[in-house]
């Protein structure tokens, strides 16, 4: 949510939607993709890495929002759009990329997820840019899957700034972005979706990405903003079958990666993060045994399984558990990504969140910065700053004393912080002693104190950690 970024058009000032950021701002076919060749038949004899039954490292990181920093000056123009936003750290959104390739060069994962909204606002030359540092990623052995967000393609609101302006910037097309993206899943494909940006891939030994495009964009250049919300298309969900037909011939399990969520991953009322047809889409997961999802796109680490694990009715329990894995975006607070492992012998994958190694890059490549080289209390201070600086506004025209305001304040930015972490609940106890806390509870009605209600429930399980076991197609 990008701070509750709720994805409604900002006018042009910022593209993405505080769902949990804005919350505090406003409120506070590919059609011709080819079905490609299938894999080898089950009865030919095993390759030698198909005999590997070590276990393989991968990470997923999505919301990227790689802005080219040709595109800004850091003027007036760039300020205002990076204070009045959502909480990603655009200024820095270069030396972030850097970070995560120093980082994958030096961990050496075998592949490397992202699940969209790999730019800013669809800009030509940041998707230039990315695409060729991906390349590098790619040339130290880590493969790169990648699939479009609902920042990528067609984006009316792709912006460059100089000085005190807001001037417009060329975007791209679906086909642009295969052709541009093509080295990082697209050309690897065992098969690719008619209908959509979609894909299958196959990532190691007994394991296959499928790669959904849940983005609408054919329509924003009509309406002038791009749609935020997403959705599985009809035709896509055949596809999808025949995919899991393909895998069950290689008796080998999926995992499936899309941008917008599967399952709800707040209880705030919010729409445009769910995928529309998200029932729809979990009963075709779980009569395909499907049980593992990666998503992104609500900018906060969470991590979701329906039936929910208090369910404890026959007919809920009788159902295949399906996971729904939210990273939090690489561009904002705590710039994390997925640490993930899955072994081909028993099945089982785990998920870990890593905050990239800024500092390290930053002093590996000699950089000076004081903010690259102490990163992490540099973000989380500016993160926090901005939740407290919302909260404060959007307190202005309450009744509180002054004093009580900031006390409210300072727990909105405390408790942000480590809700977007997907930790909340290593401090909750002491954020509920806060002052501050006690008046958010005793405020009736109004987006914010239901937002603080939100952040503050008990979960179920680890939003940051997880294992669990594929089913064999």
């Amino acid at each position: 949510m990008k701070l509750l970024s709720l994805k409604y058009p900002f006018h042009l000032k910022n593209t993405t939607t505080w769902a949990l950021s804005i919350l505090l701002a406003a409120s506070l076919g590919l059609s011709g993709c080819e079905d490609t060749k299938l894999p080898p038949s089950s009865t030919a004899a095993p390759s030698s890495s198909e005999q590997n039954t070590e276990p393989v490292s991968f990470w997923v990181a999505t919301d990227t929002h790689y802005l080219d920093k040709a595109l800004e000056d850091g003027g007036t123009a760039f300020q205002s759009y990076v204070s009045g936003g959502d909480g990603k750290m655009l200024p820095y959104s270069d030396e972030l990329a850097e970070a995560l390739i120093y980082d994958v060069q030096q961990k050496k994962p075998k592949f490397l997820v992202l699940s969209g909204d790999l730019t800013n606002n669809g800009e030509a030359s940041s998707h230039k840019e990315l695409a060729e540092k991906l390349k590098r990623i790619e040339n130290s052995g880590t493969s790169v899957y990648v699939i479009p967000g609902n920042h990528d393609l067609f984006n009316p609101w792709a912006r460059s700034f100089e000085g005190d302006k807001q001037l417009v910037a060329e975007h791209i097309t679906d086909k642009d972005f295969t052709g541009m993206y093509g080295d990082f899943g697209y050309n690897e494909a065992v098969s690719r979706d008619k209908n959509s940006l979609s894909y299958l891939v196959k990532a190691a030994p007994g394991l296959y990405l499928l790669m959904i495009d849940s983005s609408q964009y054919n329509n924003n250049e009509k309406y002038g903003f791009p749609q935020t919300d997403g959705r599985i298309l009809p035709g896509t969900f055949s596809w999808m079958d025949e995919c899991v037909k393909v895998a069950a011939e290689q008796h080998a399990s999926i995992i499936t990666v899309m941008h917008h969520n599967l399952l709800s991953h707040t209880s705030m009322s919010v729409s445009g993060f769910k995928l529309n047809n998200g029932q729809e889409a979990l009963k075709m997961l779980r009569r395909s045994g499907l049980n593992l999802v990666l998503s992104g796109h609500i900018h906060m680490q969470d991590i979701r399984r329906d039936p929910p694990v208090s369910e404890e009715n026959k007919a809920a329990s009788q159902a295949l558990p399906v996971y729904d894995i939210a990273t939090s975006a690489m561009a904002v607070n705590p710039h994390q990504y997925g640490a993930m492992t899955f072994d081909p012998s028993s099945r089982a994958v785990t998920y870990l969140t890593s905050a990239v190694d800024v500092e390290g890059w930053a002093a590996a490549s000699g950089i000076n910065d004081p903010h690259l080289l102490n990163f992490k209390t540099y973000a989380e201070e500016t993160f926090a700053g901005s939740s407290y600086n919302k909260a404060m506004n959007k307190l202005k025209e309450t009744t509180f004393t002054e004093a009580d305001k900031q006390s409210m304040a300072e727990v909105m930015a405390k408790l942000n912080v480590k809700y977007f972490a997907g930790t909340a609940a290593s401090s909750i106890d002491e954020i509920k002693a806060m002052p501050g806390y006690k008046l958010w509870e005793g405020m009736e009605g109004g987006f914010m104190s239901g937002y603080i209600r939100s952040m503050a429930e008990n979960q179920e399980q680890s939003l940051t950690s997880l294992k669990i076991v594929l089913t064999k197609q």
